[in-house]
């Protein structure tokens, strides 16, 4: 009997110790799963209103240049503006040679003289019609020419601006070769108040662009100032080759800010839509190659998900495609995640 109750007891005893054995076990691999866990920290991605706003560079250009120059190649007598005068539209910038003007004006004043004469013996019935008007023709060409001869001896300047370019001295004979541009010019006068820039932008921007456009400009000899502009000219047709139109931009220069030939970065604002926005912390940009992807928390576990960003407004990015509202992706922990990676959120 004594043996019976001592083997009971040892029984009991190897049973209790079994169960503590393996429960011990059981807390033991729980900790070790919990410890295999990656901890992450994440964030839920919300939809917000984003303006959209789209960059283009390209060089600030005078709204008009003119080309100054003579149509005859005459010796120039004097130019009258040094680069970097301003010039009012009508005023005198160069006196050419007037021998030629001088001559023609002695031909056209007899020529007057000679068909007021035809005209009062036309009128007593001594010459026929026919010869009057051979004669008021030749008078009309004689006209033409002394008044071009006169443009061409006294030349002023079409627009109001700035010379910003002087290629001839006095005295010298204007040969008409090509200098400024590819064209003749004896100087060139630029129009900066306002300036111009021309961007190509996308054909999906085409039904979009209207006057009412919101348009900006920053150049780097400015830093932190922008300036407004509207939509000058709107170009018609869309290149093949390119997928993009041309768009002419008018910009205010009263203080003489910007200048002809400056890199300039244009933003064009097309309103605002409803995006999603996520922590620039969340977006990873793949090496190697422009692919930006998040980790998004799916049942404990991550899935790796590709992602259009616009453009980073702050501290977040407006995501274009790939990701929904009210999704939780991960912002920080994310060394070593693989796509179905377990993790655990801290708080």
């Amino acid at each position: 009997m004594k043996n019976s109750l001592s083997m009971l007891a040892s029984g009991v005893i190897i049973v209790v110790g079994l169960f503590s054995l393996a429960s011990c076990g059981s807390r033991q691999t729980e900790e070790t799963v919990q410890e295999n866990k990656a901890v992450v920290k994440t964030a839920v991605v919300q939809l917000k209103m984003v303006e959209q706003l789209v960059s283009f560079a390209g060089n600030v250009e005078p709204f008009e240049k003119a080309y100054i120059s003579s149509a005859q190649p005459v010796r120039i007598n004097r130019i009258l503006k040094e680069v970097g005068d301003y010039v009012r539209s009508g005023e005198v910038l160069v006196q050419m040679d007037a021998a030629n003007y001088r001559q023609s004006s002695v031909q056209l004043a007899n020529l007057k003289k000679e068909y007021a004469r035809l005209d009062t013996l036309y009128k007593v019935g001594s010459v026929s019609e026919q010869q009057l008007d051979q004669l008021k023709a030749q008078l009309d060409v004689a006209l033409a020419a002394n008044s071009n001869l006169a443009e061409n001896t006294v030349i002023r300047s079409p627009i109001s601006g700035v010379v910003s370019g002087r290629f001839y001295e006095d005295g010298e004979m204007f040969a008409m070769s090509p200098l400024a541009d590819g064209r003749s010019a004896i100087l060139t006068v630029e129009r900066i108040d306002p300036v111009k820039v021309i961007v190509h932008v996308g054909e999906q921007y085409f039904s979009m662009v209207d006057k009412d456009l919101k348009v900006s400009l920053t150049v780097d000899s400015q830093p932190g100032k922008v300036f407004s502009g509207v939509v000058h000219l709107k170009y018609p047709t869309i290149d093949p080759n390119t997928r993009t139109f041309q768009l002419e931009l008018k910009f205010p220069n009263k203080e003489g800010l910007i200048r002809p030939g400056m890199f300039s970065r244009v933003t064009l604002g097309f309103g605002s839509v409803e995006r999603v926005v996520a922590p620039d912390l969340a977006v990873i940009r793949q090496a190697g190659i422009n692919e930006r992807y998040v980790f998004v928390i799916e049942d404990g576990k991550t899935k790796r998900k590709v992602v259009q960003a616009g453009r980073l407004i702050g501290s977040e990015f407006e995501i274009i495609s790939g990701l929904k509202p009210g999704e939780e992706v991960v912002v920080a922990g994310m060394g070593g995640l693989l796509d179905g990676t377990e993790v655990e959120i801290s708080q």
